[in-house]
């Protein structure tokens, strides 16, 4: 198999961690990834996902994984569990639809927008969905999850690459954490009432 994969992106990737996520996962086991800490046995997830935009991410240490995550009344949701030892994110833009009745309101975060780009190590992403263009070094699909990530179900699918590089990315998360994260330049702004529309990353 060649080093590089090409043109890996543009993929609905809540069907792939569909795939990959037994049914015996998906009836009640909570599956955990590790990325400089874990997330703990207690964390529920909100009802919000959040989407994430960025020019450019380039990341080293790529692990991917199926899992689940869990809302406070217990609903499940299987995810794409994706760690990244280290990534650079050019133009990075995060946005929540934080809307309440009668009061739409969006929640937007733009960082690495300078000289810069926003940076994370130990970087954990649970995502329904990513969308770009990506290029993959020395990538190995197929793996036995729990050799990525211990918490992993044994016998689950997983992949890993040395290296990654997603252009023109789009996601959608439902969890994300890391044990640093950089915004070089800073921007947040709530937008309220007609200023919330079009003001998500896409």
């Amino acid at each position: 198999m060649q080093n590089r994969i090409e043109n890996f992106g543009r993929t609905r990737w809540w069907r792939f961690a569909a795939m990959m996520v037994p049914a015996t996962a998906v009836a009640g086991a909570i599956l955990f990834g590790i990325a400089n800490g874990a997330i703990a046995a207690d964390i529920t997830v909100s009802g919000k996902q959040f989407k994430i935009s960025a020019q450019e991410l380039d990341g080293q240490g790529f692990k991917q994984y199926g899992g689940v995550v869990k809302e406070k009344d217990g609903k499940i949701h299987p995810v794409a569990l994706s760690e990244i030892g280290h990534a650079d994110l050019t133009k990075m833009c995060q946005s929540v639809d934080a809307s309440l009745p009668g009061l739409p309101v969006v929640l937007r975060i733009e960082a690495g927008g300078g000289n810069e780009p926003a940076s994370a190590d130990g970087l954990l992403i649970a995502m329904d969905s990513l969308e770009g263009d990506a290029t993959f070094t020395r990538i190995n699909i197929g793996r036995d999850a729990s050799d990525l990530n211990p918490n992993a179900l044994a016998g689950s699918f997983g992949q890993d690459a040395q290296k990654v590089n997603i252009t023109k990315l789009r996601q959608v998360a439902r969890y994300t954490t890391a044990g640093t994260f950089n915004l070089k330049g800073l921007k947040l702004a709530v937008h309220a009432f007609d200023d919330a529309k079009g003001k998500e990353c896409f």
